[in-house]
């Protein structure tokens, strides 16, 4: 009597349907994805978003609640529009979709064995997805508070005697 010791199957089992589920999913996603970074690309820039670490000093600010001066407030303003989109949170759920992908398919390929490391690897952009959105979602809250700013201090100039 011989056994067939093959990993291959005739069909699909669950998690291999799952993964085709996964991977429509995932192409709907980096298409919006794309669509947006396109547009992001597409936005003039605003004075001051050049500087190194700009927009992180502009939020940093915004958080403390340290004077602003009026291009640090539209600068912070962008950035949290940027982030508030819908649309902007295609690109870590295209992450965490490409994560459950790769679980799905390394169970699909398994077909019932015991699962190594290896299949679990698929975790790594699901935490990544999952930080990005936090992320996203902490800098969406500061809309509160940069609609209830003052005036926006005006920029100081260099003095000059006459």
């Amino acid at each position: 009597m011989t056994f067939d010791t093959s990993t291959h199957t005739a069909g699909l089992g669950l998690w291999g349907l799952l993964m085709f589920v996964a991977l429509g999913v995932e192409l709907v996603l980096a298409s919006l994805a794309f669509v947006y970074v396109r547009r992001l690309l597409a936005l003039r820039t605003l004075p001051g978003a050049d500087d190194l670490n700009s927009y992180q000093k502009a939020l940093r600010k915004l958080r403390k609640d340290e004077p602003m001066t009026e291009d640090e407030v539209n600068l912070a303003g962008r950035i949290i529009d940027i982030r508030r989109a819908p649309l902007a949170y295609t690109v870590p759920a295209a992450f965490m979709t490409l994560g459950v992908f790769y679980v799905l398919g390394s169970l699909e390929y398994l077909h019932g064995h015991q699962a190594s490391e290896r299949t679990f690897l698929g975790v790594i952009p699901m935490f990544t997805a999952t930080n990005l959105i936090i992320q996203m979602r902490k800098t969406a809250r500061l809309k509160k508070r940069l609609t209830k700013l003052p005036a926006p201090q005006p920029m100081s100039g260099p003095v000059t005697a006459h």
